[in-house]
């Protein structure tokens, strides 16, 4: 256990990867670079058919369910989709990489962050970054990002192009690339992410990378972007609200975020062909918020915390999967502050 005065009560990592919101455009697939307009949301009003489950009284009874079925299930949603001319998504958005990982942006013990700083450099002289970077690159080139806008798409190309120091670009085809593994070994995938690399292992260096994803969907398809979470929905109100910046359909940046940092294939159940969920996102406690799910635990010791305490205080773990798992955790940024009590 921590001693009381190597505890820092107050530790704040500000995130290393930051996305722009992804801003969604209708072309063609022959002319994807030259002509683009944006996509705007469309208002539907529908009535639905009552499908949800019903109560055991109205299951047995015929005649119950027939009326029930009969009542009008009226919904007002959001939606949008290509024009009818148009079958390829375009999604832009930007991605800056940043420096100072050795460095917390909030800790109130000198101790603690003169150990973590020893910790995090001897990571960075021994990795360089150069595992995380090419899991990032690859999700970049694989398009992860597009969510449920990859699935069904004939075509996807991604354009990659570095806004400040050497100007690059990389252009990837990312259907041969999976999302279920990190195994690849593409050259531009490996450029790539050698430039991210260098970013992040620097002291306040920084790379702002600009990203063009084209994705032929078919003409007049409907694409998906960003759902807003209603808090406060009033009786007539829409039942779905997708997200737009100044009527132009949109993804949240977080959305983008959480696609890029799903790297996380060190947990323990990974490699079991039931209990794996396949790449996760990076969490502190391996959250998987659509199966309900905790895949790291403090019980197995996997979960962040009880990785992180040790190795900021000089210990070494067992693993150097442990090691990229804490670092990317730290890239991701947020708030891990020890209680003092």
């Amino acid at each position: 256990m921590a001693k009381k005065e190597n505890i820092a009560s107050v530790l704040a990592f500000e995130k290393k990867l930051v996305p722009s919101d992804g801003y969604m455009y209708g072309t063609c697939w022959d002319v994807r670079a030259e002509q683009t307009t944006p996509l705007k949301l469309q208002e539907k009003s529908v009535r639905g058919t009552i499908s949800n489950r019903q109560k055991p009284a109205v299951q047995k009874d015929p005649a119950k369910l027939n009326a029930e079925v009969e009542k009008a299930n009226l919904q007002t949603v959001d939606a949008c989709s290509l024009a009818p001319e148009q079958d390829t998504l375009k999604l832009h958005f930007t991605l800056k990489v940043l420096g100072g990982i050795c460095q917390p942006s909030a800790c109130n013990n000198a101790a603690f962050k003169q150990s973590y700083a020893k910790a995090a450099r001897t990571y960075i002289e021994k990795e360089a970054f150069g595992e995380l970077a090419r899991r990032y690159a690859l999700n970049l080139a694989n398009a992860r990002y597009l969510w449920r806008n990859r699935v069904g798409a004939e075509k996807i190309e991604v354009v990659v192009n570095a806004l400040n120091g050497e100007k690059k670009q990389w252009k990837f085809d990312a259907t041969e690339f999976t999302t279920r593994h990190f195994d690849a070994d593409d050259n531009q995938v490996n450029d790539l992410a050698a430039h991210m690399a260098k970013a992040l292992a620097s002291d306040d260096d920084f790379l702002m990378l600009d990203i063009c994803c084209y994705a032929k969907v078919g003409k007049a398809q409907e694409v998906y972007p960003s759902e807003e979470l209603v808090l406060d929905k009033g009786k007539g109100s829409k039942s779905k609200v997708l997200y737009s910046v100044e009527n132009m359909a949109a993804m949240h940046s977080q959305k983008l975020g959480n696609a890029l940092r799903t790297i996380d294939t060190w947990y323990p159940e990974f490699t079991d062909v039931e209990q794996s969920a396949g790449p996760i996102a990076i969490e502190p406690f391996g959250a998987v918020t659509n199966l309900g799910r905790a895949f790291r635990t403090p019980k197995e010791k996997q979960d962040f915390y009880s990785l992180f305490d040790n190795w900021a205080r000089g210990e070494q773990l067992s693993r150097t999967e442990d090691e990229h798992y804490v670092m990317a955790v730290l890239v991701r940024g947020g708030v891990f502050g020890e209680s003092d009590k």
